[in-house]
């Protein structure tokens, strides 16, 4: 396998040996190549980058031929449609294949509709700016997995299309510990245990999730009570054996223990709220967003296979909840 120096385009080659025949090219060149996805690669094949002993392959499924030499043209990586913005980010690790920060409350994620700029993605660019080899043939950082918007805590992004590959891998299996803080209304009984129930869209309102009986996907939340106030609200370490949309904050809500905060689930004033002597019971209904905080992640690097740990405490509003709680507030 080799890839000479010069650039643009970087074209890698590689000799098709007697345990190759049979493979699919892209799958073949895929493997040899390492960093790209068999998806970036098949693309690839299919726009004329790819020959066989010289001569133009375009077809991806084409059975590899051992004795072959195949070869597969990259192009640089072209500038992201997102634009790179300075916005400040507490970075906890950073090197060649990922980022790991604290991410705030308030920051969009990706760029969508509504938030077109702004976002973790446009922030990322500047942070990272030409350090970004590219992912899918664009010079942009790796959303692996999401946070709310309004949700803060510790989030990883890949920087290299491998290293996005074997993360995206990781999430998928669950091959990993995340945990996260929830502020709820109430004291759920038993104090500890499992939250079970498929999630779909609500079946009225697009915008919302709910646990559901059908078209919904599986999933399961585990929680133990870390603090509790009398019977008015606790704190929770939950656990995730799934990663549905919204899960910790609807499988909370539909077992009567909305977030503190939460805009969509918290329908209206939970009556737990009479329990608490102000200003406790002022500062929990006022509090803008939902109190729920990724508070540590741990996994394998996807390049180096060492383990990786990281955890950081609630924001400044969330800590001064709990402040309040303990009636320690100035």
């Amino acid at each position: 396998m080799s890839a000479p120096t010069d650039n643009p385009p970087e074209t890698f080659t590689a000799l098709a040996g007697p345990d190759s025949a049979g493979l699919r090219a892209d799958r073949f060149l895929a493997e040899a190549i390492g960093s790209l996805s068999r998806s970036r690669v098949k693309a690839l094949i299919i726009a004329g980058a790819a020959t066989r002993d010289g001569q133009p392959l375009r077809d991806a499924a084409e059975t590899v031929r051992a004795g072959c030499t195949y070869a597969l043209a990259v192009p640089p990586a072209v500038d992201a449609l997102p634009l790179p913005q300075d916005i400040p980010l507490t970075i906890l690790f950073e090197d060649r294949d990922l980022i790991v920060l604290d991410k705030p409350a308030g920051l969009v994620v990706h760029p969508a509709p509504g938030n077109q700029d702004g976002t973790l993605v446009n922030a990322l660019l500047a942070h990272a700016g030409d350090d970004l080899p590219g992912i899918g043939g664009e010079k942009r950082p790796g959303i692996v997995h999401r946070l709310d918007k309004d949700t803060s805590g510790v989030m990883v992004v890949a920087k290299t299309e491998q290293a996005m590959r074997v993360l995206g891998e990781t999430f998928a299996n669950r091959d990993l510990d995340r945990e996260y803080l929830a502020l709820v209304w109430g004291l759920p009984q038993p104090m500890a245990g499992e939250i079970a129930g498929d999630i779909g869209r609500h079946p009225t309102d697009r915008k919302r999730m709910a646990v559901v009986t059908r078209n919904g996907k599986p999933a399961l939340t585990r929680y133990a009570t870390e603090r509790a106030w009398g019977a008015a609200c606790a704190l929770l370490r939950c656990r995730l054996a799934t990663g549905r949309t919204h899960q910790i904050r609807v499988h909370l809500a539909e077992q009567g223990h909305p977030l503190v905060g939460d805009p969509v689930y918290l329908r209206r004033t939970p009556g737990a709220a009479k329990l608490l002597a102000e200003p406790a019971r002022s500062a929990l209904l006022a509090f803008p967003r939902q109190a729920l905080h990724a508070a540590s992640l741990g996994f394998r690097h996807p390049v180096t296979g060492q383990p990786l740990s990281f955890a950081v405490p609630p924001p400044a509003d969330f800590a001064a909840l709990l402040s309040v709680l303990d009636g320690n507030a100035e």
